[in-house]
Protein backbone atom coordinates (compact mmCIF):
# COMPACT_ATOMS: atom_id res chain seq x y z
CA UNK A 1 0.00 0.00 0.00
CA UNK A 2 2.85 2.72 0.85
CA UNK A 3 4.54 1.73 -2.52
CA UNK A 4 1.14 2.82 -4.31
CA UNK A 5 0.99 6.01 -2.21
CA UNK A 6 4.57 7.09 -3.48
CA UNK A 7 3.88 6.14 -7.02
CA UNK A 8 0.97 8.49 -6.80
CA UNK A 9 2.81 11.07 -5.33
CA UNK A 10 5.26 10.87 -7.97
CA UNK A 11 3.02 10.62 -10.46
CA UNK A 12 1.24 14.21 -9.32
CA UNK A 13 4.82 16.02 -8.73
CA UNK A 14 5.99 14.50 -12.38
CA UNK A 15 2.41 16.04 -13.39
CA UNK A 16 3.24 19.79 -12.24
CA UNK A 17 6.29 19.36 -13.60
CA UNK A 18 5.14 18.43 -17.09
CA UNK A 19 2.17 20.99 -16.42
CA UNK A 20 4.78 23.76 -15.08
CA UNK A 21 6.92 23.52 -18.40
CA UNK A 22 3.83 23.51 -20.80
CA UNK A 23 3.16 26.95 -18.58
CA UNK A 24 6.76 28.46 -18.63
CA UNK A 25 6.19 28.16 -22.84
CA UNK A 26 2.82 29.00 -23.22
CA UNK A 27 2.46 32.39 -25.13
CA UNK A 28 -0.05 34.24 -22.57
CA UNK A 29 1.47 34.62 -19.38
CA UNK A 30 -0.76 36.99 -17.32
CA UNK A 31 -3.63 36.94 -19.78
CA UNK A 32 -5.68 35.27 -17.54
CA UNK A 33 -9.35 36.14 -16.34
CA UNK A 34 -12.07 35.08 -13.69
CA UNK A 35 -8.94 36.89 -11.19
CA UNK A 36 -11.05 36.33 -8.16
CA UNK A 37 -10.31 32.35 -8.18
CA UNK A 38 -6.89 33.26 -7.09
CA UNK A 39 -8.62 35.71 -4.35
CA UNK A 40 -7.96 34.40 -0.60
CA UNK A 41 -10.46 35.16 1.25
CA UNK A 42 -9.72 32.90 4.32
CA UNK A 43 -8.46 34.96 7.84
CA UNK A 44 -6.16 32.58 8.69
CA UNK A 45 -4.94 32.04 5.44
CA UNK A 46 -4.54 35.31 4.29
CA UNK A 47 -2.11 35.67 7.51
CA UNK A 48 -0.03 33.33 6.24
CA UNK A 49 0.71 34.99 2.61
CA UNK A 50 -1.77 32.33 1.63
CA UNK A 51 1.10 29.69 2.30
CA UNK A 52 -0.99 26.85 3.56
CA UNK A 53 -0.93 23.81 1.09
CA UNK A 54 0.61 21.62 3.49
CA UNK A 55 -1.86 22.89 5.97
CA UNK A 56 -5.17 20.91 7.15
CA UNK A 57 -7.67 23.62 7.03
CA UNK A 58 -10.81 21.26 7.57
CA UNK A 59 -13.91 23.02 5.10
CA UNK A 60 -11.81 26.13 3.68
CA UNK A 61 -9.18 23.35 2.18
CA UNK A 62 -11.37 22.94 -0.44
CA UNK A 63 -10.39 26.52 -1.45
CA UNK A 64 -6.42 25.99 -1.64
CA UNK A 65 -6.19 22.14 -1.14
CA UNK A 66 -9.01 19.74 -0.78
CA UNK A 67 -7.06 17.06 0.53
CA UNK A 68 -6.55 19.27 3.40
CA UNK A 69 -9.91 18.37 4.50
CA UNK A 70 -9.28 14.48 4.60
CA UNK A 71 -8.17 14.29 7.99
CA UNK A 72 -10.68 16.57 9.65
CA UNK A 73 -12.05 15.49 13.16
CA UNK A 74 -15.92 15.72 13.97
CA UNK A 75 -18.71 15.26 11.81
CA UNK A 76 -19.01 19.04 10.41
CA UNK A 77 -17.18 22.33 9.78
CA UNK A 78 -18.54 25.34 8.33
CA UNK A 79 -16.61 28.17 7.82
CA UNK A 80 -17.46 31.75 6.26
CA UNK A 81 -15.39 34.84 5.17
CA UNK A 82 -15.57 38.27 4.08
CA UNK A 83 -13.15 39.74 2.42
CA UNK A 84 -12.80 43.78 1.95
CA UNK A 85 -10.74 43.92 -1.01
CA UNK A 86 -9.09 46.76 -2.77
CA UNK A 87 -11.53 49.22 -4.76
CA UNK A 88 -14.50 48.64 -2.84
CA UNK A 89 -14.82 45.05 -3.90
CA UNK A 90 -16.00 42.39 -1.71
CA UNK A 91 -15.75 39.08 -2.17
CA UNK A 92 -16.94 36.23 0.48
CA UNK A 93 -16.89 32.80 0.75
CA UNK A 94 -18.29 30.08 2.15
CA UNK A 95 -17.58 26.44 3.25
CA UNK A 96 -18.94 23.16 4.10
CA UNK A 97 -17.25 19.55 5.17
CA UNK A 98 -19.19 16.71 6.24
CA UNK A 99 -17.52 13.25 7.44
CA UNK A 100 -20.24 10.49 7.79
CA UNK A 101 -19.56 7.19 9.00
CA UNK A 102 -17.01 8.37 10.87
CA UNK A 103 -14.92 9.00 7.61
CA UNK A 104 -14.46 5.92 6.51
CA UNK A 105 -16.01 6.93 3.03
CA UNK A 106 -13.98 10.40 3.03
CA UNK A 107 -14.88 13.40 3.52
CA UNK A 108 -17.46 15.37 1.41
CA UNK A 109 -17.35 19.41 0.90
CA UNK A 110 -19.19 22.35 -0.65
CA UNK A 111 -17.81 25.86 -1.63
CA UNK A 112 -19.40 29.24 -2.55
CA UNK A 113 -17.32 32.22 -3.82
CA UNK A 114 -19.18 35.54 -4.41
CA UNK A 115 -17.42 38.70 -5.87
CA UNK A 116 -19.92 42.20 -5.90
CA UNK A 117 -17.68 44.63 -7.57
CA UNK A 118 -20.28 47.22 -7.28
CA UNK A 119 -21.63 49.85 -9.40
CA UNK A 120 -19.76 51.15 -12.79
CA UNK A 121 -20.31 53.84 -15.03
CA UNK A 122 -20.86 52.56 -18.67
CA UNK A 123 -19.40 54.62 -21.42
CA UNK A 124 -19.24 54.14 -25.17
CA UNK A 125 -17.86 56.06 -28.00
CA UNK A 126 -19.06 59.02 -29.36
CA UNK A 127 -18.32 62.06 -31.74
CA UNK A 128 -21.40 63.52 -30.24
CA UNK A 129 -20.11 65.74 -27.81
CA UNK A 130 -15.88 66.79 -27.10
CA UNK A 131 -15.11 64.55 -24.80
CA UNK A 132 -15.13 61.67 -27.16
CA UNK A 133 -17.61 59.24 -25.29
CA UNK A 134 -21.41 59.31 -24.01
CA UNK A 135 -22.54 57.72 -20.72
CA UNK A 136 -24.97 54.42 -20.83
CA UNK A 137 -26.44 52.30 -18.32
CA UNK A 138 -25.21 51.67 -14.77
CA UNK A 139 -23.18 48.60 -14.56
CA UNK A 140 -23.02 45.99 -12.08
CA UNK A 141 -20.45 43.44 -12.51
CA UNK A 142 -20.53 40.27 -10.27
CA UNK A 143 -19.08 36.99 -10.14
CA UNK A 144 -19.92 33.27 -8.32
CA UNK A 145 -18.39 29.66 -8.01
CA UNK A 146 -19.77 26.74 -6.58
CA UNK A 147 -17.66 23.61 -5.73
CA UNK A 148 -18.33 19.88 -4.66
CA UNK A 149 -15.05 18.55 -3.54
CA UNK A 150 -14.17 15.39 -1.71
CA UNK A 151 -11.03 14.02 0.03
CA UNK A 152 -10.18 10.52 1.46
CA UNK A 153 -6.97 9.97 3.55
CA UNK A 154 -5.46 6.58 1.88
CA UNK A 155 -3.31 5.64 5.22
CA UNK A 156 -2.47 7.58 8.23
CA UNK A 157 0.13 9.37 5.92
CA UNK A 158 -1.42 10.12 2.69
CA UNK A 159 -4.44 12.51 1.43
CA UNK A 160 -5.47 12.65 -1.97
CA UNK A 161 -8.60 15.48 -2.41
CA UNK A 162 -10.14 17.44 -5.46
CA UNK A 163 -13.13 19.54 -6.13
CA UNK A 164 -15.33 20.35 -9.42
CA UNK A 165 -16.49 23.85 -9.62
CA UNK A 166 -19.33 25.71 -11.52
CA UNK A 167 -17.91 29.19 -12.48
CA UNK A 168 -19.97 32.22 -13.36
CA UNK A 169 -18.64 35.51 -13.97
CA UNK A 170 -21.29 38.33 -15.31
CA UNK A 171 -19.44 41.76 -16.77
CA UNK A 172 -22.71 42.53 -17.91
CA UNK A 173 -22.84 44.36 -21.66
CA UNK A 174 -20.46 45.82 -24.29
CA UNK A 175 -20.68 47.05 -27.72
CA UNK A 176 -17.77 45.01 -30.29
CA UNK A 177 -17.18 45.19 -33.97
CA UNK A 178 -19.18 42.56 -35.84
CA UNK A 179 -16.08 41.85 -37.64
CA UNK A 180 -12.45 42.40 -37.85
CA UNK A 181 -12.56 45.29 -40.69
CA UNK A 182 -11.47 48.49 -40.07
CA UNK A 183 -14.53 51.08 -38.95
CA UNK A 184 -16.82 48.00 -39.14
CA UNK A 185 -20.42 48.34 -37.15
CA UNK A 186 -20.76 47.37 -33.72
CA UNK A 187 -23.46 45.07 -31.67
CA UNK A 188 -24.39 45.36 -28.41
CA UNK A 189 -22.92 41.30 -26.84
CA UNK A 190 -23.65 39.96 -23.44
CA UNK A 191 -20.63 39.07 -21.37
CA UNK A 192 -21.72 36.45 -19.06
CA UNK A 193 -19.46 32.92 -19.36
CA UNK A 194 -19.76 29.87 -17.10
CA UNK A 195 -17.00 27.39 -17.87
CA UNK A 196 -16.17 24.16 -15.17
CA UNK A 197 -12.93 24.64 -13.63
CA UNK A 198 -11.17 21.67 -11.55
CA UNK A 199 -8.90 21.60 -8.34
CA UNK A 200 -6.71 18.43 -7.62
CA UNK A 201 -4.41 18.03 -4.17
CA UNK A 202 -2.41 15.73 -2.00
CA UNK A 203 -0.54 15.98 1.51
CA UNK A 204 1.50 13.20 3.21
CA UNK A 205 2.68 13.48 6.50
CA UNK A 206 6.57 12.02 6.74
CA UNK A 207 6.79 11.01 10.03
CA UNK A 208 9.61 12.38 10.62
CA UNK A 209 7.93 14.62 13.55
CA UNK A 210 4.94 17.04 12.12
CA UNK A 211 7.04 17.55 8.81
CA UNK A 212 4.54 17.69 5.93
CA UNK A 213 4.63 18.20 2.20
CA UNK A 214 1.62 19.31 0.43
CA UNK A 215 0.75 19.58 -3.87
CA UNK A 216 -2.07 21.44 -5.39
CA UNK A 217 -3.51 22.12 -8.91
CA UNK A 218 -6.02 24.84 -9.39
CA UNK A 219 -8.16 26.14 -11.54
CA UNK A 220 -7.77 24.01 -14.86
CA UNK A 221 -9.83 24.45 -17.32
CA UNK A 222 -10.40 24.75 -21.11
CA UNK A 223 -9.82 27.80 -22.78
CA UNK A 224 -12.68 30.46 -23.20
CA UNK A 225 -13.28 33.81 -23.98
CA UNK A 226 -16.15 36.98 -24.36
CA UNK A 227 -15.57 38.70 -27.77
CA UNK A 228 -12.69 36.80 -30.11
CA UNK A 229 -9.34 36.90 -27.97
CA UNK A 230 -9.29 33.34 -25.96
CA UNK A 231 -8.14 33.30 -21.89
CA UNK A 232 -8.13 30.66 -19.75
CA UNK A 233 -8.53 30.29 -16.03
CA UNK A 234 -5.84 31.73 -13.36
CA UNK A 235 -3.99 28.09 -12.94
CA UNK A 236 -1.79 27.95 -9.96
CA UNK A 237 0.63 25.26 -9.76
CA UNK A 238 1.54 24.88 -5.91
CA UNK A 239 3.92 22.77 -3.58
CA UNK A 240 4.81 23.16 0.06
CA UNK A 241 5.76 22.42 3.03
CA UNK A 242 4.77 22.33 6.91
CA UNK A 243 5.98 22.10 10.01
CA UNK A 244 6.32 23.31 13.93
CA UNK A 245 9.24 24.33 14.82
CA UNK A 246 8.40 23.46 18.61
CA UNK A 247 9.55 19.89 17.72
CA UNK A 248 12.78 21.04 17.55
CA UNK A 249 12.97 23.33 19.94
CA UNK A 250 13.69 22.66 23.83
CA UNK A 251 10.04 21.69 25.28
CA UNK A 252 8.47 24.01 27.66
CA UNK A 253 5.41 23.09 30.34
CA UNK A 254 3.02 25.44 28.73
CA UNK A 255 1.43 24.19 25.36
CA UNK A 256 2.13 25.82 22.08
CA UNK A 257 2.69 25.31 18.47
CA UNK A 258 4.90 27.59 15.88
CA UNK A 259 4.18 26.34 12.45
CA UNK A 260 6.26 27.36 10.22
CA UNK A 261 5.03 27.10 6.00
CA UNK A 262 6.47 27.65 2.84
CA UNK A 263 4.77 27.05 -0.56
CA UNK A 264 6.13 27.81 -4.03
CA UNK A 265 3.96 28.56 -6.57
CA UNK A 266 3.70 28.95 -10.81
CA UNK A 267 0.84 31.32 -11.12
CA UNK A 268 -0.08 31.77 -14.75
CA UNK A 269 -1.79 34.80 -14.36
CA UNK A 270 1.43 36.29 -13.12
CA UNK A 271 3.81 37.65 -15.76
CA UNK A 272 7.37 35.18 -16.92
CA UNK A 273 9.41 37.46 -14.32
CA UNK A 274 7.06 36.68 -11.38
CA UNK A 275 5.63 33.66 -12.25
CA UNK A 276 7.27 31.58 -9.76
CA UNK A 277 7.39 33.12 -6.49
CA UNK A 278 7.45 32.19 -2.67
CA UNK A 279 5.60 32.44 -0.23
CA UNK A 280 6.11 32.28 3.89
CA UNK A 281 4.05 31.92 7.31
CA UNK A 282 4.40 31.61 10.62
CA UNK A 283 1.39 30.78 12.68
CA UNK A 284 2.35 31.02 16.48
CA UNK A 285 -0.63 29.40 18.74
CA UNK A 286 -0.89 29.61 22.84
CA UNK A 287 -3.08 27.15 24.78
CA UNK A 288 -4.89 25.92 21.46
CA UNK A 289 -6.79 29.36 22.14
CA UNK A 290 -4.88 32.31 20.53
CA UNK A 291 -2.93 32.86 17.71
CA UNK A 292 -0.56 35.26 16.55
CA UNK A 293 0.47 34.92 12.87
CA UNK A 294 2.37 36.52 9.72
CA UNK A 295 3.55 36.42 6.49
CA UNK A 296 5.89 37.35 3.98
CA UNK A 297 5.22 36.35 0.09
CA UNK A 298 8.03 37.09 -3.03
CA UNK A 299 6.96 38.47 -6.57
CA UNK A 300 4.08 40.72 -4.73
CA UNK A 301 4.83 44.31 -5.14
CA UNK A 302 1.61 45.83 -3.78
CA UNK A 303 1.14 43.26 -0.66
CA UNK A 304 4.01 41.10 -0.07
CA UNK A 305 3.30 41.40 4.08
CA UNK A 306 0.58 40.38 5.84
CA UNK A 307 -0.50 39.74 9.52
CA UNK A 308 -3.32 38.17 11.54
CA UNK A 309 -4.53 36.68 14.89
CA UNK A 310 -6.98 33.87 15.25
CA UNK A 311 -9.19 33.01 18.85
CA UNK A 312 -10.97 29.46 19.20
CA UNK A 313 -12.61 27.70 21.91
CA UNK A 314 -15.14 25.34 22.71
CA UNK A 315 -15.64 24.62 18.60
CA UNK A 316 -16.07 27.93 17.54
CA UNK A 317 -13.28 30.28 15.75
CA UNK A 318 -12.40 34.10 14.52
CA UNK A 319 -9.98 34.69 12.34
CA UNK A 320 -8.59 38.03 11.11
CA UNK A 321 -5.99 39.34 8.73
CA UNK A 322 -4.33 42.50 7.70
CA UNK A 323 -2.85 42.89 4.38
CA UNK A 324 -1.45 46.63 3.86
CA UNK A 325 -1.80 47.48 -0.17
CA UNK A 326 0.43 50.24 -0.87
CA UNK A 327 -1.62 53.17 -2.37
CA UNK A 328 -4.75 51.42 -2.14
CA UNK A 329 -6.71 50.83 1.75
CA UNK A 330 -5.20 47.66 3.43
CA UNK A 331 -7.38 44.54 2.55
CA UNK A 332 -9.00 43.37 5.80
CA UNK A 333 -9.82 39.35 5.87
CA UNK A 334 -12.95 38.00 8.86
CA UNK A 335 -13.40 34.23 9.27
CA UNK A 336 -16.13 32.65 11.31
CA UNK A 337 -15.60 28.61 11.49
CA UNK A 338 -17.88 26.48 13.75
CA UNK A 339 -16.95 22.80 14.35
CA UNK A 340 -18.69 19.68 15.95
Amino acid sequence: MRKQHLLLVAGLFMSLLLATSSSAGYKKIAQTGFQFLSVNSDGRAAALSGAVTALELKSSSLFFNPAGMANMPGFFDLSASDNQFIADIHHNTLSLALRPFNGQYGVIGFSMQYVNYGELQGTIVSNANPSGFEKTDILKPSARAFGLGYAKALSDRFAVGGQVKYVSQDLTWSYVPVSAEVNADTGKVNNKLSPLAFDFGTQFKTGVKSLMFGMTIRNFSEEIKYAREGFQLPLILTMGVSMDLMDVLPKTSMKQSLMLTIDASHDRSHTSKSAEHLMVGLDYRLMDVLSIRGGYATGEDLNAFSFGIGVSRFGVSFDYSYTPFDFFNPVQRMTARISM
